[in-house]
C-alpha cells in the first residue's frame, strides 16, 4: 500500500500560514511527495479565529483548517492545498491537564480528495493572575519563557487591552509594569502565547501531524490508487490470553478509500491475544 505517488513531482500545493508553519511542514512533505509546498501570504488569518479570543473560530477544527485551505488555493491559483488548526483542551484520559490537538489537512480536486494528519499531545499550559512580578516571573520560567512566547493583559483573561509579541524579559516587565498600571485590580493576566511560531511545543506537534498527514498520502488505494488509504475502523475482539473470550481490545481493523471507498479487512498482526485487563470476564 505504500509508494511514492509520482504524481505530485512537481505539483504546487498551497499553504495560508502568517505563523511560519511552513518551517515544519514543507522539510517533511516535499522530499516524501515530490511536491513544492508555495507559501501564501496576503490574508490575515486571524480574521479565522485567534487564540487570545479577540476573534471567535466558527465552526469545528476541521472546518477551520478546510477553509484555509480553499482560500489559499484561490489566492495561488493551484489544485492542492493543506493548512494546518490547532486546538487545546483538557487531555482525553484523566481530563486534569493541558492537551494540545493539531490537524493538518490536504485538499486535491484533481483527484478528489481530502486526507488529514492528525498528532496530539500534553501542552505547558495555564495562566497566573497576579499584581507581583516574581510571581508573574516565576510562572514565566516554569511554562518555558522565553522560548513559549507570553501574552499579557491589565485585569483579566477578557480584557481588550492586550499585550502580544512578548519574548524577552525585559519587553515582558515593561508589558507586566504598563498592565498593572491600567489595572483597576493592580492585577495583570499572564498566558501563554498559542500562537504557532511563538510555542515550540505546537511546532513539534504540527511536524507530527505532517509525518502522519505523509503517511496517510504514500498508502494508495488498491482498487483505484487514490492516495489517502487507510484505517476507518477497528474492530474489538481480541480473544482474552487467559479465558480465550472477547475482549474489547480490537482484533481487526477496515482500511477505507477517501475516493471509491474501497474496503479491505486486515487481521492484527502485532499481537493474537488480549491482556486480561481488557477481559470483561476476568477483569469485570
Amino acid at each position: 500500500m505504500i509508494s511514492k505517488p509520482s504524481r505530485y513531482d512537481g505539483s504546487r500545493v498551497a499553504l495560508l500560514t502568517q505563523h511560519g508553519k511552513e518551517r515544519v511542514i514543507a522539510p517533511v512533505l516535499e522530499p516524501g511527495l515530490g511536491c513544492s509546498i508555495e507559501l501564501v501570504t496576503g490574508f490575515d488569518t486571524d480574521q479565522l479565529g485567534t487564540f487570545t479570543r479577540e476573534t471567535p473560530r466558527y465552526g469545528t477544527q476541521l472546518e477551520a483548517a478546510r477553509r484555509k485551505a480553499r482560500k489559499g488555493m484561490e489566492l495561488a491559483g493551484t489544485y492542492q492545498g493543506i493548512a494546518s488548526e490547532g486546538s487545546f483542551g483538557p487531555d482525553p484520559h484523566t481530563g486534569m491537564f493541558p492537551w494540545n490537538v493539531e490537524l493538518l489537512v490536504w485538499i486535491d480536486d484533481q483527484e478528489g480528495i481530502e486526507v488529514v494528519g492528525i498528532a496530539q499531545g500534553a501542552a505547558p499550559g495555564g495562566y497566573i493572575q497576579s499584581g507581583d512580578w516574581q510571581v508573574v516571573a516565576d510562572f514565566a520560567e516554569r511554562v518555558g519563557f522565553p522560548e513559549h512566547h507570553l501574552v499579557v493583559r491589565p485585569d483579566g483573561q477578557s480584557d481588550t487591552r492586550i499585550y502580544k509579541n512578548i519574548a524577552d524579559w525585559a519587553r515582558l516587565k515593561t508589558c507586566f509594569d504598563n498592565s498593572v498600571e491600567q489595572s483597576c485590580s493592580d492585577n495583570v493576566f499572564v498566558e501563554l502565547d498559542l500562537r504557532a511560531f511563538a510555542n515550540p511545543n505546537r511546532m513539534k506537534h504540527i511536524k507530527q501531524a505532517a509525518a502522519d498527514l505523509l503517511q496517510r498520502m504514500l498508502s494508495t488505494c488498491p482498487a483505484c490508487n487514490a492516495p489517502g488509504f487507510w484505517i476507518s475502523e477497528r474492530q474489538p475482539g481480541l480473544p482474552c490470553a487467559t479465558c480465550r473470550l472477547p475482549t474489547s481490545s480490537y482484533r481487526s481493523e477496515v482500511w477505507t478509500c477517501l475516493r471509491c471507498e474501497h474496503r479491505s479487512l486486515a487481521e492484527r498482526a502485532d499481537r493474537l491475544l488480549a491482556d486480561p485487563a481488557h477481559c470483561a470476564y476476568c477483569n469485570p
